[in-house]
């Protein structure tokens, strides 16, 4: 897994799990008057105490308030327990270009208020935080998520259907797609409505046998279909450890048996442009769509790194970004 500022920017625009959203104190020792194994007191949460908004702040023409409102209720929305304040809209020296002010904060820690400070470009269809340029507007995610039901044709499971779309680039090499693989078999259970697709995106720069095991992976589908590619999938992600020394080779031919096919066929695809075609494919789009980083999974366009939360937040960030889809 690489770390870039696109994704931090990501994590903190739309997942904000940095510690600056998610601070929350430890939970105490218990008191004299709990007796063991008694149910905890009942938590009673207080707003934030947000600072009074002043019209003097909100000098830009564009985006309106409402326009912020509906970007930050498109990114966060799903987490009940965040609230936010639009504390600001301001022009600035450069024509056009707004500098937008939010303020949020978590019910359960209503005095940790964390600023988040971006800039609205003059076509009001993208911002820039740091140094990260992200689509801005109601429907922040619209357009990769179309990029991705015409692009993303990798080994698919679930619905047919493309309306709800669960797209996941991995590596083969990459210990966090290997830990990953339970969590969206969980998904695809929990989900039956999505398409869910496997993109290979090989971190060729730091896993130098990653390209070849998912050219393998590609002629392993186009000789026994998708099942065959999953069951492949299962097999080299067990197998890992043996990619990165002297029995690769044989790793992958056993992960071809494994899935039904035939290892010599497998190879002599493998060694074809034609082989590599799907494999290189995948990694346009995954770089069309700037991935940097394993494994990231697309919700309707949505782009979460797939380890940065729980599993009942991902379900929960799932369900709301599906309601707005439908």
């Amino acid at each position: 897994m690489q770390i870039s500022s696109v994704s931090r920017a990501l994590l903190v625009l739309i997942v904000a799990a940095s510690s600056c959203y998610a601070q929350s104190e430890p939970p105490s020792a218990p008191t004299p008057q709990e007796a063991p194994g008694a149910p905890p007191p009942q938590t009673s949460y207080t707003e934030p105490h947000f600072p009074p908004e002043n019209p003097a702040d909100f000098t830009a023409a564009a985006p309106s308030k409402a326009e912020v409102e509906a970007f930050v209720k498109a990114s966060w929305g799903y987490d009940t327990n965040r609230v936010w304040q639009v504390h600001a809209i301001e022009k600035t020296d450069a024509p056009g270009v707004s500098r937008v002010t939010v303020l949020a904060a978590e019910r359960q820690a209503p005095e940790q208020i964390a600023t988040l400070v971006f800039y609205v470009t003059p076509d009001g269809h993208h911002l820039i935080a740091q140094d990260t340029v992200l689509d801005f507007g109601p429907r922040p995610f619209e357009k990769t998520y179309r990029v991705l039901q015409q692009r993303a044709d990798g080994a698919s499971r679930g619905a047919t259907a493309k309306q709800f779309e669960l797209v996941e680039f991995a590596d083969f090499q990459c210990p966090h797609c290997k830990e990953a693989q339970p969590i969206a078999e969980k998904l695809v259970q929990d989900f039956p409505q999505a398409h869910y697709v496997f993109e290979n995106f090989p971190l060729v720069n730091i896993h130098p046998e990653a390209y070849k095991a998912a050219v393998w992976s590609a002629c392993v589908e186009q000789q026994g279909g998708e099942e065959a590619f999953f069951r492949y999938a299962n097999s080299i992600f067990d197998a890992q450890n043996d990619l990165a020394g002297q029995g690769a080779d044989q790793a992958l031919r056993n992960a071809a048996t494994s899935a039904g096919a035939d290892p010599d066929k497998v190879a002599a695809c493998a060694d074809s442009p034609a082989g590599k075609a799907a494999v290189d494919a995948s990694l346009r789009l995954g770089n069309d769509l700037k991935v940097n980083e394993t494994p990231t999974l697309f919700i309707d366009g949505r782009p979460m790194p797939m380890m940065a939360v729980p599993y009942e937040q991902l379900k929960l960030i799932i369900e709301y970004q599906f309601s707005l889809d439908k």
